[in-house]
């Protein structure tokens, strides 16, 4: 498959090695998406020579690979969030047992060990955390005095 200048004859930069490469591509602080690719496609119409026109076929082709590079960025958000999903439902499953986790500071293996029964679930950036309270039912706090959260990494032991 031959492929055409964006920037006319010689500039080296086509539409066909951005479609080629893994999606999102980013390029210092930018990430080209549906827009950029839409741009350079109108200026690789508006910069061709009148007497090569650009191949239809080749232009469906283009489209086509980027239909598709779409959609397969849509399926791995699609399958992000449904991972997301899982981890809070399976969390949830966790909510009123008793289970041990490692801390993130001092004792064995970096970490001691905290026991209590699971309380909230919270979310953040799309990964469960939970709280816990004692065996008086006081909530485990952080340092500053505010709930600690743990992750689901952190459990060691359940029951």
């Amino acid at each position: 498959m031959s492929t055409t200048s964006v920037y006319g004859t010689g500039s080296g930069s086509t539409i066909d090695s951005l479609i080629n490469q893994p999606a999102p591509t980013t390029i210092g602080n930018t990430t080209l998406g549906q827009n950029d690719f839409l741009k350079l496609l109108t200026t690789e119409m508006q910069n061709q020579d009148p007497t090569k026109p650009v191949d239809n076929t080749q232009m469906v082709a283009q489209l086509a690979q980027f239909s598709a590079l779409q959609e397969t960025t849509n399926l791995a958000n699609a399958f992000q969030s449904f991972q997301s999903t899982f981890s809070v439902t399976q969390m949830a499953g966790f909510i009123g047992k008793s289970v041990t986790v490692e801390s993130s500071s001092g004792g064995q293996n970096g970490g001691s060990l905290l026991s209590g029964i699971v309380g909230k679930i919270e979310v953040q950036n799309g990964k469960p955390y939970f709280t816990m309270t004692d065996s008086k039912g006081n909530v485990i706090t952080d340092s500053r005095g505010n709930p600690a959260l743990f992750a689901p990494t952190q459990i060691v032991t359940v029951g």
